[in-house]
């Protein structure tokens, strides 16, 4: 254990002295929540949205039809109990609840605002939300321009579905927490491509040093930086955005530590097929970029066209980054909990078995 010991802590010394390495480490990641949380403080798929009709009359009815031929719209009929489950599932993207007493305030046409719809949102998906009030006030304004009642005889309140006070920045937190430790296995790459092409592996590979010890001390060097990388987002989000982590701790290391080397494993997969240093940092950029922007790290997924979809379905990080927010922030999630974790494991499985298999010391 002491050579492993001392090789981390030869690994963290090389590591705090590389500033550009410690710039995309740690200063990187927060430039993102910093210049988010700025703008968000305070595209259009497919919208599912629940519908529980309180009122069950015509007018009602009608008001369905309309909501229902509106683009990108699939309405689901149910309760509000059962609608609200589904929507904490992540089945459905808003609930709207039209109240006893609908028809009657539609037919008299007076009274001011007669009846009021309830819209469910999710507020850590923002632009979602707000394509659905934009839809919600659209459909409203026709409903009373056909009424011709002043002031307006429906209109809606708008709730969310979680009781905590959630902003957009709550879903950004999570995120990038996510990228940023993608970002640090994957650029594990380019130190252990430059050592290879100096020939420092090849004299390590000679020395009695085993060589899971100069492997584990990388892993481990890495995973220590994970550690301090969340404590410093997860600190900037909540004390400069009053951003509430109210999930397990347990739970949030477990991801920290499996997110981690799942992308620890795909950059030693990386830097087992770049034979240069520069090949390294092509091949990082060209997985790192898609796997930043198609991950709903910036976009809920359920905003992008359906066959961005698909790619995200099979990026790691969306379910890194989709468990980060469930266990930190309680977000809606988009694959069960279980999955996410599933997915990972079998990631770092996979990629620790094609490192294995093909990287090389010299």
């Amino acid at each position: 254990m002491r050579p492993l010991l001392l090789l981390t802590v030869a690994n963290l010394k090389t590591f705090v002295r590389d500033r550009a390495a410690l710039f995309w480490t740690l200063a990187f990641p927060l430039i993102f929540v910093i210049l988010f949380g700025s703008i968000f403080s305070g595209g259009q798929g497919k919208r599912d949205i629940g519908w529980s009709d309180l009122d069950s009359s015509a007018a009602s009815a009608q008001l369905r039809t309309i909501f229902a031929s509106a683009p990108n719209v699939a309405l689901t009929d149910g309760s509000e109990t059962d609608l609200r489950a589904k929507m904490r599932s992540g089945s459905l993207s808003a609930i709207v609840i039209v109240p006893k007493g609908y028809g009657d305030a539609v037919s008299s046409g007076r009274g001011g605002a007669a009846a009021t719809l309830v819209v469910y949102t999710d507020p850590t998906q923002q632009a979602q939300a707000a394509g659905t009030f934009q839809l919600v006030q659209g459909v409203l304004a026709g409903v009373n321009q056909q009424i011709s009642g002043q002031p307006p005889v429906v209109s809606f309140e708008a709730r969310t579905i979680q009781t905590q006070n959630l902003s957009f920045i709550s879903y950004l937190v999570p995120s990038i927490l996510g990228m940023a430790l993608m970002q640090l296995g994957l650029f594990s790459a380019i130190p252990l491509v430059a050592d290879r092409e100096k020939l420092i592996l090849k004299r390590l590979s000679a020395t009695p040093l085993r060589r899971w010890q100069l492997v584990g001390s990388n892993v481990l060097m890495r995973l220590l930086i994970a550690v301090v990388q969340t404590v410093i987002i997860i600190a900037v989000g909540s004390r400069l955005y009053g951003v509430q982590i109210s999930g397990n701790i347990v739970l949030l290391a477990a991801l920290v530590v499996l997110g981690s080397m799942a992308f620890i494993a795909l950059g030693y997969v990386i830097a087992s097929f770049a034979r240069t240093e520069e090949a390294a940092n092509g091949m990082t950029s060209v997985v790192q970029f898609p796997l930043m922007f198609l991950s709903g790290t910036f976009f809920p997924i359920d905003e992008m066209p359906d066959f961005l979809k698909t790619i995200a379905r099979a990026l790691p990080l969306t379910y890194l980054s989709d468990a980060l927010r469930q266990v930190m922030v309680d977000g809606t999630p988009f694959a069960p909990l279980w999955v996410c974790f599933a997915v990972l494991a079998a990631f770092l499985v996979v990629c620790f078995a094609i490192a294995a298999r093909f990287f090389r010391w010299q």
